[in-house]
């Protein structure tokens, strides 16, 4: 079981930690990027938003595209975003999801885990933030990211 908001590492990429939304009503998790480039052979290079304020911290990745999504934000407007595959690590366990990667600015968490990523694995409780990654569960003993 996991809040509405936790903490999640992509290990793979050197990111301890970043804040991410469990967002069922959304297929694909997504990710907040800057300095999208595509790199022709079906890679991309990014710098993934770890954190804007106080200051801006930003982590360089390369990554093979894995497809493109069509996405519909607002309904009289379609984007098309390149999706990504890393290892997500969220509560000791570690899985393989897809990012679509998009620009986030201003939002408030950095990171969406959409359906896709929770599915077989979390459950989400509406009612609590941080349920396994924040303060009170690591006083309750709960194991903290990739431990």
């Amino acid at each position: 079981m996991i809040g509405w908001r936790e903490f999640i590492g992509l290990p793979e990429w050197g990111i301890p930690r970043i804040k991410a939304k469990a967002d069922t009503g959304a297929r694909t998790s997504a990710l907040h990027v800057a300095n999208l480039e595509e790199l022709g052979g079906g890679r991309v290079r990014f710098d993934v938003v770890v954190h804007e304020a106080p200051r801006l911290e930003l982590v360089t990745v390369e990554a093979v595209i894995r497809r493109i999504a069509t996405v519909k934000p607002t309904p009289n407007k379609v984007e098309r975003r390149p999706v990504v595959e890393t290892t997500m690590s969220l509560g000791g366990r570690r899985r393989r999801i897809e990012l679509a990667l998009v620009c986030r600015r201003g939002m408030l968490c950095r990171m969406l885990l959409g359906r896709t990523a929770l599915d077989g694995a979390f459950f989400v409780d509406p009612g609590s933030k941080y349920r396994i990654t924040g303060r009170a569960a690591r006083q309750r003993g709960v194991k903290e990211l990739g431990s």
